[in-house]
């Protein structure tokens, strides 16, 4: 779609363009148009053991048991265990919770920390973000006499673990319809599941005499786990994100109101700043912190509590930013020997278990090849985190290395991965891994062609522009944001900006200019055009627009992912 000199008319006729683009069909744009729970969301109960989940549930608050929710350490895992945690408090039961230290405990139910939690009275522990692969722990746990619910959306082997009831649209005997919601965040599913157990109450008379919870209101946890765990978002996450920042803009939650603050945002948080302000904040605390904050921070009703927490979250996120740079450097060095690798994988002792994922993720963006980094002990063990590219299942691939004995442990879902290796086994590991994964990447490679959306010349990159296309958000990971091209122009001016990002202000042949920015570009093939190869050329310019409002008065900006010469 070619706007030309940015006269745009009715907006509603470029987000219509943008969803077709998406795979919308023509007679579902309009229900794809404002995405809403009524219009997107299904039945709990085609979910297998959802029904015998609430009904468990629902047995133990009519007995007054003690129930406790067991979270893993990252965002998911503490907005899924804060959704649970405040919604049995609006049904009159005080939950306890358990979130495992990451360095002492590592991923996953332990059966040792279920058996002693079953010891100290908690007759049902509901597991969430975790617990698809724990075979041993909940065997434990059940030795024990403990019922365990799973709630967990991570890969499932054929033979799944013993429990009370586990919930989990990627199991492997799942309808149909289940299944397609494979994509769902952990926090998703709970949120299926506080539906489920309303409902299992209603029947049985528990709101009598008492009000209902407000569901709706548990939406901003909804919000940013789905974002923060780099959930898909088509279809049911959309419908979840899009009204999730509806009611964080309202500011009910005393610990999600205390974390925008602490962002320093000074508006109502948009899609990006769940993954990019809000959930690197309480990552911290699992990363290199307490792990329980993040979980403490969204169930919180006291003001003061709630603006200390964020306080000392955001102060642990910069400690992590500082140990992250330290191990890229580190990582990075070790790439040089790995060209011909389809998959990175880096390993040494010293390195801190908590970034480990985000440098994967970083090495993943800047090779474009499926990248695991792990930590290694004094011992010799090897805590491994790993992302992928589209297309490419590491999660998988990673059960599959387990079960051939590859690995200590291993589990995750199609982009990211977590594991634990012998040291003695690395390197035969990586080479499997390798060949494993060689051709799933060289096709995904084959379809890295950049998607572009429209073009306009730079008159056309306006805020009406930028408002016009963020109606068909929310964007992330499945529904990417659109991608606009720029030209043709010229460079007025480029140069580098903080450690290696590159800035730019180019002209175009309609007598307008426009301002860009390439993130962590310098180094880059682009970033070295731009910078030293592009002196007097015409340039298409291509990436995601953006509003820079540090000004007296907004403008439209380019974010710049890609760049090619006109003439």
């Amino acid at each position: 779609m070619d706007l030309g000199q940015g006269h745009f008319g009715d907006g509603e006729v470029i987000v219509r363009q943008v969803l077709l683009a998406r795979g919308v069909a023509q007679d579902d744009l309009q229900r794809h148009l404002s995405p809403t729970l009524r219009d997107f969301l299904p039945d709990p109960s085609e979910f297998n053991d959802m029904d015998a989940a609430a009904d468990r549930i629902a047995q133990a608050i009519l007995s007054n048991e003690r129930i406790t929710i067991y979270g893993d350490y990252d965002v998911d895992g503490a907005t899924s265990s804060a959704l649970l945690i405040r919604l049995l408090r609006d049904l009159g039961i005080g939950a306890d919770y358990y979130i495992p230290d990451r360095l002492l405990e590592g991923y996953g139910p332990s059966g040792e920390a279920l058996v002693k939690l079953a010891e100290a009275g908690s007759s049902l522990i509901v597991t969430v973000d975790c617990g698809a692969m724990a075979h041993e722990a909940l065997a434990m746990a059940s030795d024990a006499g403990v019922d365990v619910i799973v709630v967990d959306h991570h890969k499932c082997s054929p033979e799944l673990p013993r429990a009370a009831a586990l919930v989990n649209p990627n199991r492997l005997d799942e309808n149909d319809l289940a299944a397609a919601h494979g994509h769902l965040a952990a926090v998703g599913v709970a949120f299926l599941l506080a539906i489920a157990l309303v409902r299992t109450l209603r029947a049985r008379g528990f709101f009598e005499d008492r009000r209902e919870p407000d569901l709706f209101a548990l939406l901003d946890v909804v919000a940013l786990g789905t974002v923060a765990d780099v959930a898909a978002l088509h279809g049911l996450n959309r419908a979840f994100v899009a009204q999730g920042l509806k009611v964080m803009a309202r500011r009910d939650n005393i610990g999600m109101a205390a974390l925008i603050d602490a962002s320093r945002l000074k508006r109502a948080p948009a899609c990006s700043d769940l993954g990019f302000a809000l959930g690197p904040r309480i990552n911290a605390g699992g990363r290199v912190g307490e792990s329980t904050l993040g979980v403490r921070l969204l169930t919180t009703e006291n003001a003061e509590e709630a603006r200390q927490i964020a306080a000392q979250l955001s102060a642990l996120n910069e400690e992590r930013r500082a140990i992250e740079a330290e191990v890229q450097q580190a990582a990075e060095e070790q790439l040089a020997a790995q060209h011909n690798r389809a998959v990175h994988v880096v390993a040494a002792r010293g390195w801190h278990p908590g970034v480990i994922g985000i440098v994967a993720g970083r090495i993943k963006e800047k090779s474009g090849k499926p990248s695991l980094v792990i930590a290694l002990d004094e011992n010799g063990e090897g805590k491994g985190s790993g992302r992928s590219i589209p297309g490419v299942d590491l999660g998988a691939a990673i059960i599959r290395a387990r079960e051939e004995g590859l690995l200590v442990k291993g589990g995750g879902h199609a982009m990211a991965a977590g594991l634990t290796v012998e040291e003695g086994k690395l390197e035969a590991f990586a080479d499997w891994l390798d060949a494993h994964l060689e051709s799933a990447v060289a096709r995904a490679g084959e379809n890295r062609e950049m998607l572009l959306d429209l073009a306009v010349a730079p008159g056309g990159l306006t805020p009406d522009l930028v408002e016009a296309l963020d109606g068909g958000g929310p964007y992330g990971v499945g529904w990417p944001g659109p991608r606009v091209a720029v030209g043709p122009v010229r460079l007025v001016k480029c140069d580098i900006v903080g450690t290696d990002h590159v800035r730019l202000i180019a002209s175009g042949e309609d007598g307008k200019s426009l301002k860009g920015i390439a993130f962590r570009a310098a180094d880059s093939e682009m970033g070295q055009a731009l910078l030293y190869g592009s002196r007097g050329r015409k340039l298409w310019l291509a990436g995601r627009v953006k509003i820079d409002d540090w000004g007296s008065r907004p403008q439209a900006e380019l974010h710049l992912e890609d760049a090619a010469f006109a003439d």
